[in-house]
């Protein structure tokens, strides 16, 4: 256990270096061009969506945390962050505007943060997923679990914008939508392993690297 606690340590730098410091552990991507495309900033806002789901007040906690990590320049406040996340076009609110990498590897990294703080309730989430498959159980029986999983349908429907093909397949079935947040929970979980946040930091640009 102390050596899994220390890598975890070194893979989250102290709150009380810079913002260029904390920033820049996760490293440069090179793109065709200067900001994120859709497709990552539609994945960024869903990690943001599943932390949501797991906590109530998710989005005053990532505030909170964006100034203990004193990255509040770029994530300045609760309109900011709504903004910021409006990148998805999956969403009601779709505003075309594109996260710059520096405003993407600030939600990134306070999306590790905060799944470093829940990483008991995560484990403990998923855990509970396996025991219920395993005994061939609805896993909405466990109560912990269905709440998780109510409460991110319920964000999903009322921010995701049902006129999209692929949200409308969501909404339309319970089951994928309940495994795109088991699927987002077990990514929440990554990120908190050894080098886990750079690799889900890079998986978010498969396939756009220039």
């Amino acid at each position: 256990m102390m050596s899994q606690s220390a890598s975890l340590e070194s893979d989250f730098p102290s709150p009380a270096e810079t913002p260029a410091s904390i920033l820049n552990t996760l490293p440069d991507i090179s793109l065709p061009t200067k900001s994120c495309s859709p497709r990552t900033q539609q994945q960024i806002d869903l990690l943001l969506l599943a932390l949501e789901a797991l906590e109530l007040g998710g989005s005053e906690q990532m505030l909170a945390m964006s100034r203990q990590l004193n990255i509040d320049g770029i994530i300045k406040h609760r309109v900011n962050l709504w903004r910021l996340r409006c990148g998805n076009p999956w969403r009601r609110s779709y505003t075309r505007d594109n996260l710059s990498l520096e405003q993407a590897k600030a939600l990134v990294i306070v999306a590790g943060y905060r799944a470093k703080d829940l990483m008991v309730n995560i484990r403990q989430l998923l855990l509970a997923e396996q025991q219920m498959r395993e005994k061939n159980l609805p896993i909405e029986n466990h109560f912990r679990l269905s709440e998780y999983l109510e409460r991110f349908r319920a964000h999903f429907r009322s921010r995701m914008n049902s006129r999209r093909a692929k949200v409308s397949a969501y909404i339309a079935s319970e089951e994928q939508l309940n495994e795109l947040a088991l699927s987002l929970l077990n990514k929440l979980l990554f990120c908190t392993g050894t080098k886990g946040i750079q690799r889900v930091w890079f998986s978010l640009f498969d396939g756009e690297v220039a």
